[in-house]
């Protein structure tokens, strides 16, 4: 990997981290646990990658540990949305 690739991922990291800060700092309360619920499908799709980047196709074996990684934490991320979701919906019950 060139240096000019490097900057420009650490670039992307850069933005898209600020960019997400902004936005979630932006949203009320009252809407924060719905939309964070609706992001599960998110952390889905990053189950798949991650299980993608775990695959022994030629990868290398640090590839395979941050994939190992990442699912391990979109597992945890989407378990805990749905225990959050649950526990919003039993808050409307009488």
């Amino acid at each position: 990997m060139s240096i000019d690739s490097l900057i420009i991922l650490l670039y992307v990291l850069v933005l898209a981290s600020y960019l997400g800060f902004e936005l979630i700092a932006k949203v009320p309360p009252t809407l924060h646990t719905p939309l964070m619920s609706g992001s599960n499908a998110i952390s889905g799709i990053t189950i798949v990658g991650a299980l993608l980047a775990c695959n022994e196709l030629g990868y290398t074996t640090l590839s395979k540990w941050m994939g190992m990684i990442a699912l391990v934490l979109a597992t945890i991320n989407v378990v805990g949305g749905y225990a959050v979701t649950d526990r919003m919906l039993k808050m409307f019950k009488k």
